[in-house]
């Protein structure tokens, strides 16, 4: 039972993620450190895009870890990095783009879009519930008519 439970252990070890930042990449200021992973959460890999420079190994986020710890050290805030790497890579290199410019037609779009689909839907269910016209009563001789046909197929 002890076997089977340390083997568990260590599949599960080797199973988990392992963070790409490399040893000497690591600041021994621990707060500067805390920011630059922060902000390295924050950053799309170029290559992989679905992964943040902190988990990538590829080499150019290996290039942005360093420059982000660079810019850390030489004194910049996080929005002064920030701002710098949007310089160096463009602006796709965000996981989250700024509600500024352009990007402000995407950030409204699923709003508008939502509220959009919200008012069509209203005001189909409003026009569907209207009453239908009203139907003319039947005259005497289409009464007299009806009641015929209803016999002749009224089963004996």
């Amino acid at each position: 039972m002890r076997g089977a439970i340390r083997l568990a252990a260590v599949l599960l070890t080797l199973g988990s993620p392992i963070l790409a930042v490399q040893p000497d990449e690591v600041l021994s200021d621990p707060s500067l450190e805390a920011r630059a992973r922060e902000l390295s959460q924050k950053l799309r890999c170029p290559v992989c895009q679905g992964e943040n420079i902190d988990d990538s190994n590829a080499a150019i986020s290996r290039d942005l870890r360093l420059y982000v710890r660079e810019r850390l050290t030489a004194g910049d805030t996080d929005d002064q990095v920030m701002d710098n790497v949007v310089d160096r890579f463009g602006e796709f290199v965000l996981f989250e783009p700024r509600a500024t410019g352009s990007n402000l037609i995407l950030w409204a779009a699923g709003p508008v879009m939502a509220l959009l689909g919200l008012l069509l839907g209203l005001r189909f269910l409003r026009t569907r519930n209207i009453a239908s016209p009203e139907v003319a009563e039947l005259s005497p001789e289409e009464r007299k008519r009806l009641d015929r046909i209803m016999q002749a197929d009224a089963p004996d």
